[in-house]
């Protein structure tokens, strides 16, 4: 076999000898989460790689390195450290920049982008393969990375083997599966080797030694049975052991699987089981692993007694309540939040609870309801103002008056959203020094900079932008967002500069990509927009936006084939969308399929009968088809829907003239003429042919 394959089976060993049986010589990488949380096998795959890499194409992994970097720091010391951003900087209780599922999807993309290339250029005639084992007890983060890998690869280069039980796999992993070959591996019949031991050579104790040293991964019946079998007292000794002796070398990834799990089931759960968990938790915040926060929080929660250890249990709680947002768990999120209200009186809960209440009425439920969001941040904000600690008081203010700036610009109230932040910056300016809440206060900045936007004032935001550069380097929304102003003022010199830099420094984000994509083709450098947009396309087949930019690039540039086959592609992917089937109506109306150009344009104009492309093209289908009365019919309609247009008066004018209505056409001729931008050596003529034909 040469594609990708699927291997199930019940048992590892067994799975383990398909790999062996099936592949030459793969890569096989464990991946249950236990062993070291979120990034398990995909840190294995990278210890194996990254040295060769490094030392034969620095270039590449100088490209890569913060998504290979990206929480599995101790990777540095095989190719140094990654650039630091004032969030990686902040202590803990300053963050207030956190990160979530879509942060950690694109660092998956830069390692699959990083895995893609190694294996070109390794290529000699076999492919690299990688066997992912315990693919079912991965992490959501890693069961991600293989998906996309898998959709990604060319098993001709990167040959992908899926080794799991029959057990449910995520949705995208089981998606990206379908059509992949699979082979199962069940246990081998007759008498078992002679070079096992037999069954009854250990005690259950130490098979439950076993089970535990294994960091309780172990499928063998034996040693699990010996687990259940063994009192709970022993085994707790005996994770504490573990939890012990994986202490002293411990990454962050063994905190957040074995040591959180020995220290959970050990001799002290409330206590040492406690501060594993939340130290864990922490760090998965920190990091953007949502899932991770949540199952972390969840568990700190079962061990936590609310009343001796109240701020603990707070913290599992909303930290919890919060990565459930990412994950698409919104009424989990509310009912953790909910229950902190009805549980506790401390003030300080209720104010941070209720702030967390009205981001989710003003930015997540649906439908929104930013009248019911200002209620709950106005509770926050009072509750700030009375803290009796004047610090406290002082931070909290301007957090929560920031949070009801936004729920304000939500709102419609602009001006006001703009007041409450330049009134936080000068409290803080005021009362902190420099370094204090840094990054906070860049927070700040960045919300005046696109409140600054909002409100037509470009110029000082593109000053905060520039500061906010000067800041914090390495963390790009500023330069992308500064692009974006560069592009309205028409320097697209700056525009693409920043957006060049951006990419440099970023992992491979697809709005970035797309944003410089668009950029690239408005000055005309199409090959490049159309690497942009085929890198975006790579990494997620399903962005409309890109699908629709590079199928009008295409078609642009009069590569109809490859237009048409985006365009359909799209179609496959959304159904009925109204871009993709007026984009399928002009490539049919420019391969002269006229009836068919007509049926996608009616098809659209069902969806929406004022639009205007669609309208548009369909009169030019009506025109070439000796119909200018139909054609002037759509100009009409277009032109109440887009308001006066030069191009459209033209061609509508066009239309009355071969209609045999010269005065309507001169009408529509002279209107255009005075609208900007308007064609006047083809108006001119076309005014000339009126004139000819006898009219006034």
């Amino acid at each position: 076999m040469t594609g990708h394959l699927r291997i199930v089976g019940d048992r590892r060993d067994d799975r383990l000898r398909a790999i062996a049986a099936h592949t030459d010589k793969a890569l096989v990488v464990r991946c249950h989460q236990r062993l070291r949380g979120p990034c398990t096998g995909v840190d294995t795959v990278l210890r194996a790689v990254l040295p060769e890499a490094h030392r034969r194409w620095p270039d590449l992994v100088e490209e890569h390195r913060v998504a290979l970097l990206y929480g599995m720091p101790e990777l540095s010391r095989l190719i140094g450290p990654p650039p630091r951003t004032l969030a990686d900087e902040a202590p803990y209780e300053e963050r207030t920049r956190f990160f979530g599922a879509g942060w950690v999807r694109c660092m998956n993309q830069g390692i699959v982008g990083f895995l893609l290339e190694y294996a070109r250029r390794i290529h000699d005639g076999a492919a690299l393969e990688i066997a992912f084992e315990e693919a079912h007890a991965a992490e959501p983060t890693t069961q991600e990375l293989i998906a996309l890998l898998l959709r990604r690869a060319d098993p001709s280069r990167l040959r992908v083997v899926v080794s799991a039980t029959g057990g449910t796999l995520s949705g995208e992993l089981q998606d990206a599966l379908a059509g992949v070959p699979v082979l199962p591996a069940p246990r081998p019949t007759g008498p078992a080797p002679t070079a096992e031991p037999p069954a009854d050579d250990r005690t259950p104790a130490a098979w439950a030694a076993v089970y535990v040293d294994g960091d309780c991964t172990d499928d063998d019946p034996r040693a699990l049975g010996g687990y259940q079998r063994t009192d709970p007292r022993t085994r707790a000794l005996l994770h504490d052991r573990r939890a012990d002796s994986l202490e002293p070398t411990a990454t962050w990834g063994i905190r957040m699987g074995a040591i959180a799990h020995h220290r959970e089931h050990g001799s002290d759960p409330s206590g040492a089981g406690r501060t594993a968990l939340l130290a864990a938790q922490r760090h998965a915040v920190a990091t953007g692993f949502s899932a991770a926060v949540v199952d972390l929080g969840l568990r700190g929660r079962g061990l936590t007694d609310p009343r001796a250890h109240e701020h603990d249990y707070w913290e599992f709680t909303r930290e919890a309540a919060a990565a459930c947002i990412p994950v698409g768990r919104l009424e989990q999120s509310m009912e953790l939040y909910q229950g902190l209200l009805r549980r506790f009186t401390d003030p300080k809960i209720h104010m941070m609870t209720s702030y967390a209440i009205a981001m989710l009425h003003t930015r997540f439920l649906k439908p929104r309801d930013h009248e019911l969001a200002v209620q709950w941040q106005h509770n926050a904000v009072a509750i700030a103002g009375i803290l009796p600690d004047p610090a406290e008081r002082l931070t909290y203010s301007v957090f929560h008056d920031n949070g009801l700036a936004l729920v304000e610009m939500h709102r419609g109230n602009r001006h006001r959203a703009l007041e409450l932040v330049e009134s936080c910056i000068a409290r803080l300016d005021e009362r902190l020094d420099d370094d204090q809440w840094a990054l906070h206060r860049s927070q700040l900045l960045y919300n005046r900079a696109r409140l600054l936007v909002a409100l037509g004032r470009p110029d000082e935001a593109h000053a905060d932008y520039t500061r906010l550069v000067d800041m914090d380097p390495y963390y790009t929304d500023y330069l992308s967002e500064r692009a974006r102003i560069s592009r309205d003022r028409g320097d697209f010199d700056a525009a693409l500069a920043d957006y060049d830099r951006a990419v440099r420094l970023a992992p491979p984000f697809p709005e970035l990509h797309y944003n410089r994509g668009t950029a690239r083709a408005q000055v005309g450098d199409h090959p490049g927009a159309l690497a942009d947009f085929t890198l975006v396309l790579d990494m997620e087949p399903g962005d409309l936006d890109t699908r629709i930019a590079r199928a009008e690039l295409l078609l642009e540039t009069g590569d109809l084939d490859a237009a048409e086959a985006d365009t359909e592609a799209g179609l496959g992917l959304h159904p009925g969308e109204l871009q993709l089937l007026c984009l399928r109506g002009t490539i049919l109306l420019q391969r002269d399929q006229l009836r068919r150009a007509l049926e996608a344009f009616d098809g659209a104009l069902e969806k929406d009968p004022r639009y205007p492309a669609a309208l548009i093209n369909r009169a030019v289908v009506h025109f070439r088809r000796s119909h200018p009365d139909l054609a002037v019919t759509d100009l009409t309609a277009a032109l109440e829907a887009v308001g006066d247009d030069p191009d459209v008066l033209l061609n509508r004018g066009i239309a009355h003239l071969a209609a045999g209505h010269p005065d309507l056409a001169l009408d529509d001729f002279d209107q255009a003429l005075t609208l900007p931008d308007a064609d006047t050596v083809e108006l001119q003529e076309q005014r000339r042919l009126c004139t000819a034909s006898g009219v006034r």
